[in-house]
């Protein structure tokens, strides 16, 4: 539902493009690179904005070479994501995530596009609409993928307090609330483009601003998740999932986390402070932070999850619904009803040792 409002405004702007060029709609937007003062506010909607926003209006000579580099790292993206997930597929390798990075970094694609798009026409009000939509919309795929990730390792970690139906509600609620949040402000955003309402609009920053912190939290929430089921005294060894160390594992989501929620932080924390006048932005909506806390930290998760094929380390076997189906001990109790004795090497012991399939687990294992 989301998606398609979104879409719905990017043509929207692009068909009143052409009209806003050809003069048949008036000017409401001064451009930035002319230096002059906004014309006088249009008769009819969307209306200009009368206040700053991060990244300011997107100019020719400034913004388009360094939008077109995203774009360009994000279609490279998206590519190697894509293959990724096909060659899992067909290998009955199921990583619903790839296809998910792959989703996000489409949605970035389109947000270059359209901030490209913007810089050419910076009168436009809708097309301005649709990419700060965009730039708003999508990266709420990758909070999801590290909540995933934060909630398979406290599975491993804890199997039967992970596994337990309140845990599991809790993160459906976590997802739910992300979904309604992204329909909330995408709502609020465009409504404040079509109303002069001074009570309408200030409701609208109230939601933009409770959505954000909401979302701010969401993305430090796999730190203190992580964190508390590695000091939480376990009573049971952690059951190994994926390829590669466990601290590896944890050490991936950690520094994805951290880079998400700086941005997210940042976005919230600058829209927290008084608006300022759009002929005079602050500091800190300068466009050197608007690509930083935007689209590099995005682009850095992004290529990190890439280099260290998350594909294999947070994979887990098909059909888990419990404790012991992370590690497969389930399947091999069932398999035969033997106990297995074996000598655990020190790094086993620590919790360290590299994951292998179940079946390789059982190689040269004496049985009784």
């Amino acid at each position: 539902m989301a998606a398609s409002l979104a879409l719905d405004f990017v043509r929207l702007a692009l068909y009143e493009s052409f009209a806003r060029t050809s003069h048949l709609v008036p000017n409401p937007v001064a451009s930035e690179t002319s230096g002059t003062a906004p014309a006088q506010m249009p008769q009819h909607a969307p209306y200009p904005p009368k206040t700053a926003g991060l990244g300011g209006v997107p100019t020719v000579h400034t913004d388009i070479p360094i939008t077109a580099i995203f774009l360009v790292l994000f279609i490279c993206g998206a590519v190697t994501h894509m293959t990724i997930f096909q060659l899992n597929m067909k290998r009955g390798h199921k990583f619903i995530m790839s296809g998910m990075m792959f989703g996000f970094c489409m949605a970035r694609i389109v947000t270059c596009i359209m901030r490209i798009v913007w810089a050419t026409r910076p009168r436009n009000v809708s097309i301005a609409i649709a990419a700060q939509i965009f730039v708003a919309a999508g990266v709420v795929l990758l909070f999801l993928i590290n909540l995933i990730f934060a909630q398979r390792i406290i599975r491993a970690s804890h199997p039967n307090s992970g596994w337990h139906p309140f845990f599991q509600h809790f993160f459906t609620a976590i997802y739910v609330l992300i979904v309604i949040g992204l329909i909330m402000v995408i709502t609020t955003n465009v409504q404040s483009f079509y109303t002069l309402n001074a009570n309408t609009k200030r409701i609208d920053r109230a939601v933009i601003l409770a959505v954000g912190t909401f979302y701010a939290i969401v993305s430090f929430l796999p730190i203190p998740l992580v964190i508390g089921g590695l000091v939480m005294p376990r009573k049971t060894r952690v059951e190994k999932f994926g390829s590669g160390r466990f601290r590896t594992k944890i050490a991936i989501l950690l520094t994805a986390s951290f880079l998400l929620c700086l941005g997210a932080a940042f976005r919230v924390g600058t829209n927290f402070k008084t608006p300022r006048p759009i002929q005079d932005p602050p500091t800190y909506y300068n466009k050197g932070c608007f690509y930083f806390f935007n689209l590099t930290v995005e682009v850095i998760v992004i290529y990190l999850y890439v280099v260290v094929r998350v594909d294999r380390r947070f994979h887990v076997p098909n059909g888990s619904k419990g404790p012991g189906d992370y590690s497969g001990r389930n399947v091999a109790d069932e398999k035969d009803g033997h106990v297995v004795t074996r000598i655990e090497t020190e790094e086993e012991v620590f919790d360290d040792a590299p994951e292998h399939d179940s079946a390789e687990k059982l190689d040269g294992e004496q049985r009784v």
